[in-house]
């Protein structure tokens, strides 16, 4: 039983709830779009650089900004990129304000399995659920609302809690501290290398990959105790628990 010893599981969000490339390679495009055309520059090629597109796959690499940057310090880098095109400090910090806006969580949140069916079973079989992302408060908050699964979530720890981020263990420690569970009695679960080493960090009895985000077997491996197709794996029902 995978999921035997292990009283609390924390879930990262994007790429392991819901559909990363979806929601963050539209997001990406929208900005680099609202930049270009406040600055009249083609940022494209360069933008998706910075960010972690892999040019020959068109998707977003493992360690790339979007994998788990707090859209906070994603901010600063690219107004930093901008300063490097030559925009001055002050304009670049302007176009950015009027660029920015978080992914929709509610047009742009595809969960990868039924959330409410899997948080549903887990707390059944006596789990509590928690989620640890690099993603703010508030669009996560509007994100559970929108999957319905906000009452069956019972601890949230985010980038904009003034926590360090990802790869620290931070976060996972205060969920235990405040569901008043072990470390040692908790499983992590994520699709990114940040979110495996955040487990390991915290001393996690249980630290899971994911092959639904931007991590592959190769990277995730050396990282995890076991990696899944996908989190609906770690349902009762599916044998994995």
């Amino acid at each position: 039983m995978l999921l035997e010893g292990i009283d609390l599981v924390v879930f990262d969000k994007d790429g392991t709830l819901i559909d990363f490339q979806f929601m963050w390679r539209g997001w990406l495009a929208t900005l680099t779009e609202r930049l270009e055309a406040e600055r009249a520059l083609d940022l494209g090629a360069d933008l998706e650089a910075l960010m972690g597109v892999d040019p020959a796959t068109d998707t977003i690499l493992p360690h790339g900004l979007l994998a788990a940057t707090p859209m906070a310090r994603i901010r600063e880098h690219v107004i930093a990129f901008l300063v490097g095109r030559g925009v001055r400090p002050d304009v670049a910090e302007r176009a950015v304000d009027a660029a920015w806006a978080p992914p929709d969580p509610v047009l742009l949140a595809r969960p990868v399995t039924d959330l409410r069916a899997l948080f549903t079973e887990l707390r059944g079989s006596g789990h509590r659920v928690a989620i640890a992302t690099s993603d703010d408060r508030l669009p996560t908050e509007r994100t559970l609302e929108a999957l319905r699964v906000v009452g069956l979530v019972d601890g949230l720890a985010c980038a904009d809690d003034g926590r360090p981020s990802k790869p620290a263990p931070d976060a996972v420690l205060a969920l235990c501290a405040e569901l008043g569970v072990p470390a040692a009695r908790t499983a992590v679960v994520g699709d990114a290398p940040a979110d495996l080493r955040m487990g390991r960090a915290a001393g996690a009895g249980l630290v899971i990959g994911v092959l639904t985000g931007v991590g592959d077997r190769a990277i995730l491996e050396p990282l995890a105790d076991v990696v899944l197709e996908s989190v609906a794996a770690l349902a009762p029902m599916s044998g994995a628990a």
